[in-house]
């Protein structure tokens, strides 16, 4: 049953961070035209087209969205207990934990777009369509610590520094909230 779980959680993993990037390019503004932005958004308009028409957005936040992936990140849970007792059962505790799954994609998303923004750089040197929409995402998460930390000989370390504020906080909430933070 553990190559069931593996195969079940991935996929969801990997449609949650979708989801997830649909909302972070909608937040950020990247370029709606560029191919990698039209991918995330062909693998996510049959489902959130018809939310759309039901739940209204607040400011800038694509609630249908969120709310999706928040309903994705429940659903994994019920379906890989599902896999695991052999019955279907919901339990209270899957509506949080939910919650804290989210965040954790979130954070493992956002860790993934850097790692490939840093690749990137190194082979590309700013001619990819990819590229560019992975520096519309960051940029506004880099540019704060490039303003505070000075200039290294040419090396931009901002990469660097936010990858160790994420894995500090991913550790701090593995200090908040337990051993399950490590599990989801």
């Amino acid at each position: 049953m553990n190559s069931v779980n593996f195969l079940v959680s991935t996929a969801f993993d990997i449609y949650i961070m979708v989801v997830i990037l649909r909302v972070w390019l909608q937040l950020a503004r990247a370029d709606f035209y560029n191919p990698f932005s039209q991918s995330i958004v062909k693998a996510t308009q049959p489902i959130i087209a018809p939310l759309r028409r039901i739940i209204p957005s607040i400011g800038n936040v694509d609630l249908a969205t969120v709310i999706f992936a928040y309903v994705l990140s429940v659903l994994k849970f019920v379906i890989l207990t599902m896999i695991g007792s052999g019955q279907f059962m919901f339990d209270v505790g899957f509506l949080i934990f939910g919650a804290i799954a989210l965040v954790k994609a979130v954070g493992g998303l956002l860790f993934w777009i850097l790692l490939l923004r840093a690749i990137l750089s190194w082979v590309s040197q700013g001619r990819s369509p990819v590229e560019y929409v992975m520096m519309q995402l960051t940029e506004p998460l880099l540019a704060p610590i490039r303003r505070i930390l000075p200039p290294m000989g040419g090396f931009d370390l901002s990469l660097l520094v936010l990858f160790l504020v994420l894995q500090f906080a991913n550790y701090l909430m593995g200090d908040l909230i337990g051993a399950i933070w490590y599990q989801l």
